[in-house]
């Protein structure tokens, strides 16, 4: 069974096991705004989805993780489906992600309709990665 809910105060040491991405003063802040989840398989904590908004308009996924254990079980497509359609309910019509170059999760994305949408080189010392692929999706009703 597997149940889908908006991250809360007391995930914090789940959430810092992991996403070490997040900095510590900002988690308070995605509580408050809703804008992350936690998937729960039966009873254990599987997997994270948090976003923030992209030019303060457009959902932007920032971090996707399933735990190991759960990996390559469907777990990470309940999620971003759940958190696009929460998105859609919330009335954007739009929703962005990204993921370096060399991480398979690109594969991912475009197998559930993402399609890229640019990518960013970054190489000033102390921030140097591989390339940033960017991927959009359109989750809005089109007229028929």
């Amino acid at each position: 069974m597997v149940k889908i809910r908006y991250m809360e105060a007391s995930d914090q040491e789940l959430w810092y096991r992991l996403d070490h991405h997040l900095p510590e003063a900002e988690f308070a802040h995605k509580v408050a705004a809703k804008q992350g989840y936690v998937l729960l398989a039966g009873s254990k904590p599987a997997g994270l989805l948090r976003y923030f908004l992209f030019w303060d308009s457009v959902p932007f996924c920032a971090m996707l993780y399933i735990d190991e254990p759960y990996q390559r079980k469907g777990y990470g497509k309940q999620l971003i489906e759940y958190w696009e359609a929460d998105m859609k309910a919330q009335g954007y019509g739009m929703l962005l992600t990204s993921t370096q170059a060399d991480e398979s999760a690109q594969h991912f994305y475009r197998k559930i309709g993402y399609k890229d949408c640019g990518g960013m080189v970054m190489d000033i010392p102390g921030y140097a990665q591989p390339m940033e692929v960017f991927f959009a999706k359109s989750i809005q009703e089109l007229p028929s």
